[in-house]
């Protein structure tokens, strides 16, 4: 079994000269499934099949070009000395609160064209998404990045972690904590919370699962993110991604909490379009 301790071959085949990644495979795997799930719970509230296809034809590459830019922009101090990689996201380098902050933009206008609901949209999304961003982590991990600090083999071994994962945590001959992993369980549990709760009657109004799956992400990534090595920085000093998990954890408890005494009259979930 010498092969499990090999580290693993971030690119995933050949077509020719060009090359297929794992994590490309592995993203591209969480979005088809993440739609999949999108399509089967549309239809118990109303919202067809074509119109997530559209939201997705559209919020997909622009949350992709959004998730990059947002990356380029924090790390401009090196990619204005390599413009010609900016375009490479196969190597790595997208952020995924810049890819939100795009889809939610994009949802929106969507939305407004359609004339539907768009916190019923981002709802009917938000689990799912959740999923995508737990299944996406892999393909950190695959690249041996979105690690943590110095650790030691027996500090790994004793989280009793499978064998694969504990040696590609092993970074030319240093182990380092697998903070990908703790993101990736994090969504996942939220994942399986939301859905078991989302069909609950008149728990949800529209927009509260949205509330619910940024508290929960937010929360979980403030403290990951301080864990990391590479974290975007501002001014050198403040981590990006956990500067914004405040804000958004502070911020959508707040509104969801207005929301529900300001306009008591919102349409609940399971109410449908």
């Amino acid at each position: 079994m010498n092969f499990l301790l090999a580290t693993l071959n971030p690119i995933a085949f050949r077509l020719g000269p060009s090359e297929v990644r794992w994590y490309g495979v592995i993203i591209a795997s969480a979005v088809i499934l993440a739609i999949v799930l999108a399509i089967f719970e549309g239809k118990k509230i109303g919202i067809d099949e074509d119109t997530i296809y559209d939201m997705v034809l559209w919020a997909l590459p622009i949350s992709i070009i959004s998730a990059r830019l947002y990356y380029v922009v924090f790390e401009w101090s090196y990619y204005s000395q390599h413009l010609s990689e900016i375009y490479r996201i196969w190597d790595g380098g997208i952020a995924i609160y810049g890819g939100l902050i795009g889809a939610m933009i994009t949802v929106i206008v969507f939305c407004q064209r359609r004339h539907l609901s768009a916190w019923l949209l981002f709802d009917l999304a938000a689990p799912v998404v959740l999923l995508a961003q737990s299944i996406g982590r892999w393909g950190n991990f695959v690249n041996q990045e979105a690690h943590g600090g110095k650790t030691t083999l027996e500090a790994l071994q004793n989280l009793h972690l499978p064998e694969f994962i504990i040696n590609q945590m092993n970074i030319d001959g240093t182990y380092y904590q697998p903070t990908f992993l703790y993101e990736s369980l994090w969504s996942l549990i939220g994942f399986f919370i939301l859905i078991s709760l989302r069909h609950r009657l008149h728990l949800f109004k529209r927009g509260e699962i949205l509330f619910t799956y940024l508290i929960w992400y937010s929360f979980g990534r403030f403290f990951i993110e301080g864990m990391r090595t590479d974290s975007l920085m501002l001014f050198s000093t403040i981590r990006v991604s956990q500067l914004l998990s405040l804000v958004i954890f502070v911020g959508s408890i707040s509104w969801l909490l207005l929301r529900r005494y300001w306009e008591p009259q919102n349409q609940w979930y399971l109410d449908g379009q």
